[in-house]
């Protein structure tokens, strides 16, 4: 641990198989809480994607009885229930982010459609953990549920965005950092971590990982990563989203990244991930995950992150 020099430190308070596909595909949106999906008879072809984590289960409820289940590269999965009207399935470590499997059920009556094709796409760090599907119009019960879950959500995101325009609408640089009690005597310590380790397969290769922590004296701060990385694949990358995931599984919540600018192949390009942080928080070891918005262009994982 070492203290940062100066010109670092003005620059970081500035920043404020069929189961697996070759080609990855974007990856796509995930819903928070119970998420509804009506099947009619006009239902487009087109697979419903549902995102998964490995060693998290994921439970689908329908409006009938199912006569049976295909799961392609069934023995991806630690299980495969079926029970009645109700579908659990739990994907083991084997299936890496931006797996693809298909999941077909079908239908014991005599309604229609007979049967839906689901997509579970294994995300980074999102899981859709129960999946209410039906094929006649919702309950009232349901759409007050569905209206209720909506609002939450929707409070939420205002909640985010007015701080969000709080800190972008306050002093920035050190200046900012002092007025949000994020930086005590102690200034903002950094670390080198030279431990990290990449992951065989993905598509940039890591240059100089620096992590940092501020501290205010409040016990209020932030963390920081700044990851240079060198595109040595064939399309450009661009980030979109990023999570930190513990050993338990625990997911380090309100990330930001910048720059949300490409790197063309064969360049090098720093990016920052940046977070609150109490003293006591964000301790242990952490792996980084990134991932882009272009299909093909796969993501990064890091492990063996830490934070002073």
């Amino acid at each position: 641990m070492f203290a940062l020099p100066s010109s670092a430190l003005l620059g970081l308070a500035l920043l404020a198989a069929p189961v697996e596909v070759t080609e990855r595909l974007p990856l796509p949106a995930c819903e928070a809480g119970t998420r509804y999906i009506e099947l009619t008879a006009d239902t487009p072809s087109k697979p419903l994607e549902v995102c998964i984590r490995p060693e998290l289960s994921l439970n689908l409820f329908f409006d009938a009885k199912l006569a049976r289940v295909e799961v392609e590269g069934r023995e991806r999965f630690r299980r495969v229930t079926l029970v009645d009207d109700m579908l659990t399935l739990v994907a083991s470590e084997s299936l890496h982010d931006g797996a693809r499997v298909p999941v077909t059920v079908y239908f014991g009556d005599d309604a229609v459609p007979a049967s839906a094709t689901f997509v579970l796409v294994v995300h980074p760090s999102q899981a859709e953990r129960q999946v209410e599907v039906s094929r006649r119009e919702r309950t009232v019960a349901s759409l007050r549920l569905g209206e209720k879950q909506a609002r939450a959500e929707a409070r939420q995101c205002r909640e985010e965005k007015a701080r969000l325009q709080a800190e972008c609408s306050g002093q920035g640089g050190l200046t900012g950092l002092i007025a949000n009690d994020w930086m005590g005597e102690e200034g903002v310590v950094a670390r080198v971590l030279s431990m990290v380790t990449e992951r065989q397969g993905d598509p940039l290769k890591v240059e100089q990982v620096i992590s940092y922590r501020s501290v205010g004296p409040k016990g209020r701060g932030r963390v920081a990563l700044k990851v240079t990385l060198r595109n040595r694949g064939t399309v450009a990358w661009t980030p979109t989203g990023a999570a930190l995931v513990g050993a338990q599984r625990e997911e380090l919540a309100g990330l930001t990244v910048w720059p949300l600018e490409p790197i063309p192949p064969g360049s090098s390009r720093r990016i920052v991930v940046e977070l609150d942080s109490t003293e006591s928080e964000a301790r242990g070891t952490y792996t980084l995950k990134l991932w882009a918005g272009e299909a093909g262009a796969g993501g990064v994982n890091l492990d063996g992150v830490t934070f002073p």
